[in-house]
């Protein structure tokens, strides 16, 4: 059986930085992404890069959900 070929990222778009990826990630969120934006990601992003930020961000809301609900709980008197 043959592989796919890999995509190999063009000389002309350079791979996301940390904070690309990020701003990427939330843009994913949200439902929303430059055309431009999604091809640098899916020609020179590494998958495993954007899975960890969106696991990361993921815990990070639902703990600000956590404490937002229990300030609002506690300063309910419950």
């Amino acid at each position: 059986m043959s592989e796919a070929p890999k995509a190999k990222p063009t000389p002309d778009i350079k791979p996301p930085s940390l904070l690309d990826t990020v701003f990427s990630v939330l843009a994913s969120f949200f439902g929303v992404q430059s055309h431009e934006n999604r091809v640098r990601d899916f020609s020179a992003g590494k998958p495993v890069v954007f899975i960890i930020v969106a696991i990361v961000l993921t815990v990070l809301f639902v703990l600000g959900l956590v404490a937002i609900v229990k300030l609002m709980l506690h300063n309910a008197g419950v």
